[in-house]
């Protein structure tokens, strides 16, 4: 009979490393009560994750994503030309009221055109997006991949944090209108990631995005429930 292999232990220099380099790690610490704070924090985790090629899935760096900026520079023109209309209103013609009330007037109501157009977009196109990426371009990447339709379809990236709820759910599906369908969700309580004193858990959130994303990649799509509970962690 063959002997049995024992199990391997870390070698002292390895522990020793590993120890380094977490007292060398800065957590961050968050007021926990603070429900947008923590969601904010949580929503840059997400996105900077996605971003970082290097830790994701399999690949390494041969997989990145990028993120598609279109409709936050569509926002950014919109916010920029509202703000003229209600600078030059303010600074150019509010000295010589009322004479030119009509011209001010009309920069008065593009301002609030602009700003509501904006509003409308934030509300009803944007809702729980933090983050659209671009299709796959690099050939390379496109044939590591298992699901092809990354190479034609970006990724809208979405999270939910409801108020006075634990529960933070992050969804990956594909963006636009004739996207494929099919999506991956999940969600897990804040407390996985904060401690009593709100110090952020940074990397362990990361390994979770990262399965998250790699489910994707690979085609495992979620099903939906009937009961619309998704899967918890």
């Amino acid at each position: 009979m063959g002997k049995k292999n024992k199990k391997q232990e870390p070698e002292p220099e390895e522990e020793e490393e590993e120890e380094e380099i977490l007292e060398e790690t800065e957590f961050l610490q968050v007021d926990v009560g603070d429900i947008i704070k923590v969601k904010q924090v949580l929503d840059e985790c997400v996105v900077g994750t996605l971003m970082e090629s290097e830790d994701i899935s399999a690949h390494g760096d041969a997989v990145e994503l990028t993120e598609d900026v279109f409709g936050d520079n569509v926002k950014l023109i919109l916010m920029f030309t509202a703000c003229c209309f209600a600078a030059f209103a303010q600074f150019a013609l509010a000295k010589d009221f009322p004479e030119n009330r009509i011209l001010l007037g009309f920069c008065v109501a593009v301002y609030f055109a602009l700003s509501g157009v904006l509003q409308l977009i934030i509300t009803f196109v944007d809702k729980d997006c933090i983050m659209i990426t671009r299709p796959l371009e690099d050939e390379t990447a496109i044939k590591l991949v298992k699901n092809k339709d990354m190479k034609n379809f970006g990724i809208r990236v979405r999270s939910d944090f409801p108020r006075f709820s634990e529960f933070y759910t992050v969804k990956l599906e594909f963006q636009g209108k004739e996207a494929p369908p099919g999506y991956v969700e999940q969600t897990w309580s804040v407390g996985k990631f904060f401690d009593v004193e709100g110090y952020f858990d940074e990397v362990g959130m990361m390994n979770e995005i990262e399965k998250l994303y790699q489910r994707f990649e690979a085609g495992k799509f979620d099903k939906p429930e009937k009961d619309g509970k998704v899967k918890t962690n």
